[in-house]
């Protein structure tokens, strides 16, 4: 590229030299950030929908624990192995009179700071005034 002086400035395209260098490594790093802000928040969604998976299959095993005449310390024991095998961790268990059961999970999230929970309930359909 010739430079032309005019002045003792330079003319024309010689003063926009770098110019696309500066703007396109701009652009790059504002898309890295981009990503990751949102693989940070993916690794949070799927932390949730593992726990809400785990939970409800724990819930099911347990409350098909308690319909197979089991009491409620094993029926907990039962969602326990359940939620463990499904990489989840088993916070609270409780069951009903009703052969109904109630578990709290936790799993956690690859790049969150915290793990995600859930709770869910299983068993007969709670009876009530209609």
């Amino acid at each position: 590229m010739t430079q032309v002086r005019e002045g003792g400035r330079l003319r024309g395209r010689a003063r926009d030299a770098g110019a696309a260098t500066v703007l396109v490594v701009g652009l790059v790093a504002a898309l890295l950030v981009l990503t990751a802000g949102a693989l940070v928040i993916a690794s949070a969604v799927v932390a949730s929908h593992r726990a809400r998976m785990a939970g409800d299959l724990a819930a099911l095993a347990g409350a098909a624990a308690l319909q197979d005449s089991a009491d409620g310390g094993r029926a907990c024991a039962v969602a326990d192995r359940v939620a463990r095998a499904n990489g989840a961790a088993l916070q609270g268990c409780s069951s009903g009179a009703d052969a109904s059961i109630t578990v709290r999970v936790t799993v956690g999230a690859a790049l969150w700071p915290r793990p995600a929970s859930a709770r869910s309930r299983a068993g007969p359909e709670p009876s009530g005034p209609e």
